[in-house]
């Protein structure tokens, strides 16, 4: 197992996290992931290595990551809730598995990081004054990924507009506009008309993740991207 092509997922039974899982096992790596309860299926399943363990365990996450060159952050508080309590741990935890093994670590980034003040277009370096809590929780998780670059750590950030697609259902898309996992008979548009909203599908994010992982020593220690995916110019699209 060569630990150039070997990447760690924290988060992969979820949507942004199985969908990089999948593209980089396409791409050749070997790809490890960490779950809490292991269920019926194999500890080796659909190609993925499954490690019992906690996100919120350091030494769980650090036994994970032994011989890897990539950690995939792609894990979420259970529901979406306590963001105050166990993002920054949870990130704290990968930072520190990260730098014991001069690892990459993947973010796959938000824009509650920016205020309205960033708008027109949002560049990749622009200033980060967000207006709400989640996003004030976002902007202190990059910084500290940030400062691990400075400790032989590496990191790559690929900020992108709300998932939709296929087995993700934690996400406006699923949650509020369609029922996930049956048949499309309405679609409820919950926001005002004439609101833009950027949108991602999940595949191609993670398509675009792992052809930058594929060139990654020639990236910025700190690399940040954004990713272009599907404007919807009225939100009615």
């Amino acid at each position: 197992m060569s630990k150039e092509r070997t990447a760690l997922v924290l988060g992969a039974s979820g949507g942004a996290g199985g969908a990089v899982a999948s593209k980089l096992r396409e791409a050749g790596w070997t790809v490890k992931a960490l779950r809490r309860v292991q269920d019926q299926h194999s500890m080796i399943h659909e190609g993925t290595t499954w490690v019992r363990g906690d996100a919120m365990n350091a030494a769980d996450v650090a036994r994970a990551a032994r011989g890897v060159s990539v950690i995939v952050h792609a894990v979420n508080p259970p529901g979406y809730k306590r963001w105050d309590e166990l993002v920054l741990p949870m990130i704290d935890n990968t930072i520190a598995a990260a730098v014991a093994e001069k690892a990459t670590i993947v973010l796959p980034g938000t824009v509650y990081n920016f205020g309205a003040d960033a708008l027109p277009l949002v560049a990749e370096d622009a200033l980060q004054r967000p207006s709400t809590r989640k996003g004030a929780i976002r902007v202190e998780l990059e910084r500290r990924i940030e400062a691990a670059t400075r400790q032989d750590a590496r990191a790559l950030i690929v900020r992108a507009g709300d998932f939709f697609g296929p087995n993700s259902t934690s996400n406006w898309f699923a949650q509020g506009i369609v029922k996930a996992g049956s048949p499309v008979r309405k679609v409820s548009l919950l926001g005002d008309a004439g609101v833009g909203h950027q949108w991602a599908y999940l595949p191609d994010f993670a398509l675009t993740v792992a052809k930058l992982l594929a060139r990654r020593d020639t990236l910025e220690p700190f690399a940040r991207f954004h990713f272009g995916g599907h404007w919807d110019a009225d939100g009615t699209r």
